[in-house]
């Protein structure tokens, strides 16, 4: 038995979309850009029809890793995320149990049925097997985080995904064809600065 993380995702609205197929590809060939950039126990990978799974040391890198996947996912394509810690117990090579994986199902369902009320935009929940209070300046940043991330346009989606990636505003700018001031102007002005500087603060803390 080990302290983890887990994370069980799905695509949001799959049933939706004319090609399916196609959005499973996307979602996987995002998958694949994640785990290569972000340490994991067990990469992000699909399990059953639209959901998906993975397993990380700490919170912190399941936060980096559901934001990231969300920008890599060109639009109309979204995902939810549930985030559980606690224990993992491994039964065979195949099968595991353990709180982290029944907090992270509890999580996924409850950002399900918060979509449905004045939160909207949500896509990420985190139930900690310590209880809610270990959890709750977590949950603040996510509401807040994934706010932000939905009121994103396309070219602020891709600003903010270059900047996690490292680029500079000079290479931004050129990828998207603009002045490396129009750059600046947009990540101030679509909260991209926001997103950046709070999860910094709380995968430091």
């Amino acid at each position: 038995m080990t302290r983890a993380v887990a994370v069980i995702g799905d695509i949001v609205g799959s049933r939706t979309y004319p090609d399916r197929a196609r959005a499973q590809a996307a979602v996987q060939a995002a998958m694949t850009r994640v785990n290569a950039a972000i340490d994991h126990l067990e990469p992000l990978a699909p399990t059953v029809g639209d959901e998906f799974q993975a397993l990380y040391a700490d919170v912190e890198s399941a936060l980096c890793a559901t934001l990231l996947l969300r920008l890599e996912l060109a639009t109309p394509f979204d995902c939810r995320f549930g985030i559980g810690a606690g224990d993992v117990t491994r039964i065979d090579s195949s099968l595991q149990d353990g709180s982290a994986w029944w907090s992270a199902r509890d999580a996924i369902v409850e950002a399900k049925r918060r979509e449905s009320g004045s939160t909207r935009s949500l896509r990420t929940w985190f139930v900690s097997a310590e209880g809610a209070a270990a959890a709750s300046v977590t949950n603040a940043y996510l509401l807040c985080r994934d706010e932000l991330v939905a009121r994103l346009d396309d070219r602020g989606r891709r600003l903010l995904l270059g900047t996690m990636w490292g680029a500079t505003q000079s290479e931004l700018a050129e990828r998207e064809g603009i002045t490396q001031s129009a750059v600046s102007q947009k990540l101030a002005r679509s909260g991209v600065h926001a997103i950046l500087a709070s999860t910094d603060q709380l995968t430091k803390g």
